[in-house]
């Protein structure tokens, strides 16, 4: 595993040395130098994003978990974050990380629960806020035909993909290839104990869509504006460099996002954000050179708030109570959003 994990990262660094040198180093670095100092609030903005989604997950909290300060689910969320944003594996290993790190004695089922809940409602807010998007600003540019079709049919698929997803969680039904290898008697022991963690978050995940649809919204609601917040940093870097636009800047949030949710699947994000970026800077017709640029500055703002996710990892792995029943048997989920 080790070994598949430095082979990603590698082939994710490669592609990002590539991007540099056939755009420039000369370039990349004309552009940063534009920032100046003022890259710094850009990074710092990204903090208001993660108050809007840590909000948007407290709307996911079961009773258990709902009593927890606002500050130590910020805190689990940035810690899940900065594991997602260091590692490959499509951005699963922090969901993982936070699961364990909310659950306690007993709870492995509602964690389980909270996390999956909180990755579906963000992807759908992030599906909604690209199609709205998409008719808004998007159908404003001048872009290519076959760009506009693969745009709305991914958007499609994505849409349909989500859609089951939410279809399998309501009617608990995410356990089921679990369980039919347990009854077949596949896997031993260890599928007959997956399979009965997995009922356990099924019945939890049941018990919320039949309780609480009022809370499914307004997280997918706090979601929503977590994902729009990031045009205002992206405005920012606009005024520092070519000039502000409100519409521009939406714009490329929008490709962006789309970008990050079709792109879910891929193993690695280095390299692959700093390209999708690049494009859509190229579709609202930028050079590529700041579009690398506005991809380094993403990349410099998960870095920062990967630091401080990490030293939050150390700080609440080494606050919460006796482990769980939970770890290795937290459900994988992948809703097809970052």
């Amino acid at each position: 595993m080790k070994t598949l994990h430095l082979a990603i990262v590698a082939c994710g660094v490669l592609l990002l040395g590539f991007l540099i040198y056939k755009i420039g180093p000369s370039v990349l670095w004309h552009e940063l130098k534009l920032l100046g100092w003022g890259l710094a609030p850009i990074i710092l903005l990204e903090g208001m994003s993660n108050l809007f989604h840590t909000q948007g997950w407290r709307h996911c909290l079961s009773s258990s978990h709902r009593s927890l300060p606002f500050a130590r689910v910020l805190s689990v969320l940035l810690a899940g974050g900065s594991i997602n944003y260091l590692t490959p594996f499509a951005g699963l290993g922090g969901e993982v990380a936070k699961g364990a790190l909310l659950a306690s004695n007993r709870t492995g089922a509602q964690a389980a629960s909270a996390v999956i809940l909180d990755k579906l409602f963000c992807a759908i807010a992030q599906l909604i806020f690209v199609a709205a998007g998409c008719l808004a600003l998007l159908s404003k540019l001048e872009m290519p035909r076959a760009l506009w079709l693969g745009l709305v049919c991914a958007t499609i698929v994505l849409g349909c993909g989500i859609f089951g997803f939410l279809l399998v969680q309501i009617y608990g039904k995410l356990g089921s290839l679990v369980r039919w290898a347990a009854s077949h008697g596949l896997g031993g022991k260890r599928a007959a104990k997956a399979a009965l963690s997995m009922t356990e978050v099924d019945g939890e995940l049941q018990r919320f869509f039949r309780t609480r649809p009022l809370d499914a919204l307004l997280s997918i609601s706090w979601h929503f504006v977590g994902t729009i917040w990031g045009v205002i940093p992206t405005l920012c870097f606009l005024a520092l460099t070519v000039g502000p636009s409100l519409p521009t800047a939406g714009s490329i949030v929008v490709l962006g996002t789309w970008f990050d949710l079709v792109a879910f699947a891929l193993p690695v994000d280095i390299g692959v954000q700093e390209t999708t970026r690049v494009l859509a800077f190229r579709i609202v017709g930028f050079s590529s050179g700041l579009g690398l640029a506005y991809g380094a500055a993403r990349r410099l703002q998960q870095l920062f708030w990967a630091g401080i996710g990490l030293a939050l990892y150390g700080l609440v792995g080494s606050l919460r109570r006796p482990t769980p029943s939970f770890g290795p048997d937290l459900p994988r989920t992948n809703p097809g959003a970052g």
